[in-house]
C-alpha cells in the first residue's frame, strides 16, 4: 500500500482486499471481551476535523485507541484556518509534536493532497470538499461483502444527490476496482459535470433500477450545501427518488439497503426501510470502526502482526 490513503482511485485490487481481509481478521477482535491490541503502542494519531462529523471522528478515534496508538483531536472549525496557508502552519505543528498519522477532514477538496506533501507521517482523507471519502467507500464495500459474501459482479444503485456527495464518487471508484457494476440514479441536477468520465452507468428512473439491484445506497440530500433549487420540492424529489415501502417491495428478495448516513428520514428513505433487516445501516457504522482500524495498522506498518497480544 501507498504511504497515504486520499483517494480511494489510488488502491489497486489487491491493496482494497488486503484492507476488507484485514478489517475481517480485526472484526475477530471486537467480539472479544478485551478489544485491545498492542499493535500501534507508542504511535501518534491526530484527528484534524476542519469540519463536524461526530461519527466519523469518533470512528476513528476508537480505531486508532484500539490499536493502542496515542490520539490528539484537533477541531479547527471557523474560516481563519481553512486557508492553505493555516493549513500550513497547522501542518508544520504537527510535524513538530511528531505525528505518526494525520487524519483529515476539510471543507476543501484536496486539503488533504495538500497536507501530505507538508507531513513526514501519513495522511488518511476522513472527507474534503465534494471529493472523496475513501474509509467510507471502503466500509461500505466491507459491509456488503458480508452480508452478500462477495462485490465481483454485484449490480448496485447509488441513489440521490451525488453532486454534492463525496462518498458517491470514492464508492463509484472503489466498487468498480472490485467488480461491481455500479448505477448512480439521480435527477439530471444533481449529478456533477464530469460524471460522464466515471466508471459507471446513469440512470434518471429509480423505478427502472430497483428490481434489478443487489444493493441500494441511498445518498443523504445535502441541503446546507444547496444555495440554489436542485429540485421543485423535498416532496416532489422523495416522491421521485425516495426509497420508501412500495419502492422496497420491488426489490428481489435477497437486496440489501445501505445509507452513509446520517439520515433524512421520510425524505430520501422512509424510517420502515431504514429499520428494516435488510438494511446495513446500524451495521455500517459499527463496521466503520474494524475498517479504520485496518487502515491504521497498514499505513503505520505495526511492528507486532495485526491480530496477537489481546487476550
Amino acid at each position: 500500500m501507498k504511504r497515504h490513503l486520499i483517494s480511494t482511485g489510488d488502491l489497486t485490487r489487491d491493496d482494497a482486499l488486503l484492507i476488507l481481509d484485514t478489517a475481517e481478521e480485526l472484526a475477530r477482535v471486537s467480539q472479544r471481551s478485551i478489544k485491545k491490541l498492542p499493535t500501534l503502542r507508542g504511535r501518534t494519531v491526530v484527528n484534524l476535523f476542519f469540519e463536524d462529523s461526530t461519527r466519523t471522528r469518533i470512528s476513528f478515534e476508537a480505531a486508532a485507541k484500539r490499536l493502542s496508538a496515542d490520539v490528539i483531536n484537533f477541531s479547527a472549525k471557523g474560516s481563519s484556518v481553512s486557508k492553505g496557508e493555516s493549513l500550513k502552519d497547522t501542518a508544520l505543528t504537527l510535524e513538530a509534536m511528531g505525528a505518526d498519522a494525520v487524519v483529515i477532514r476539510h471543507s476543501a477538496s484536496g486539503a488533504p493532497h495538500r497536507l501530505a506533501t507538508w507531513v513526514r507521517g501519513s495522511v488518511v482523507n476522513a472527507g474534503d470538499g465534494t471529493h472523496e471519502h475513501p474509509t467510507q467507500a471502503l466500509l461500505d464495500a466491507f459491509s456488503i461483502r458480508r452480508r452478500l459474501g462477495r462485490l465481483e459482479g454485484l449490480k448496485i444503485a447509488v441513489v440521490g444527490d451525488v453532486l454534492h456527495s463525496r462518498v458517491a464518487r470514492s464508492n463509484v471508484l472503489l466498487l468498480h476496482t472490485l467488480g461491481a457494476e455500479v448505477t448512480l440514479v439521480a435527477p439530471p441536477t444533481l449529478l456533477p459535470v464530469a460524471v460522464g468520465t466515471w466508471p459507471c452507468q446513469i440512470s434518471y428512473d429509480l423505478d427502472a433500477v430497483l428490481p434489478k439491484s443487489d444493493v441500494v445506497m441511498m445518498l443523504r440530500v445535502q441541503l446546507e450545501r444547496m444555495n440554489a433549487a436542485y429540485f421543485p420540492s423535498a416532496r416532489e424529489y422523495s416522491r421521485r427518488y425516495g426509497l420508501d415501502r412500495d419502492r422496497f417491495a420491488r426489490l428481489h428478495d435477497d437486496a440489501i439497503v445501505m445509507h452513509p448516513g446520517p439520515m433524512n428520514r421520510g425524505m430520501e428513505i422512509s424510517a420502515e426501510v431504514a429499520d428494516s433487516p435488510r438494511s446495513t445501516i446500524v451495521e455500517q457504522v459499527a463496521n466503520g470502526v474494524t475498517v479504520r482500524m485496518a487502515v491504521l495498522y497498514l499505513l503505520l506498518g505495526g511492528s507486532e502482526p495485526a491480530i496477537g497480544g489481546a487476550e
